[in-house]
């Protein structure tokens, strides 16, 4: 498999985060370009395959921004103002058009981790 897909859990739960918001950026130096904006399912994941594949899986700069602290919100969970969490972004690079990129997010209201998964 090849291509770019994401999985958050929300280890406060010990669930899948349903319903989290995920933008997608290519990086320009400076700039970035938003690619797509998607929500997670019920399993934490995002419906219809990987993120990028084929023609718009390039290498590059990316970022994956998670908003986090809309769905915590959601989930009932009672934030400082301004969150300690709120809106996380991810910067990673795709060196191999030809690999699968496997960016999963664990996720609290006041830490979390990421790491290139499988």
């Amino acid at each position: 498999m090849t291509g770019l897909t994401t999985h958050v859990l929300d280890t406060a739960s010990g669930m899948p985060a349903a319903g989290l918001v995920i933008d997608l950026y290519r990086l320009d130096g400076a700039g970035r370009d938003k690619l797509k904006s998607v929500t997670t399912n019920e399993d934490g994941r995002v419906d219809g395959g990987p993120m990028l594949i084929g023609d718009e899986f390039l290498p590059g700069e990316y970022e994956l921004v998670f908003h986090a602290g809309d769905y915590l919100r959601r989930r009932g969970m009672q934030l400082t103002e301004p969150a300690f969490l709120d809106v996380i972004p991810i910067r990673f690079g795709i060196s191999d058009s030809a690999a699968h990129y496997h960016v999963p997010l664990l996720l609290s209201p006041y830490g979390y981790s990421t790491y290139r998964g499988s």
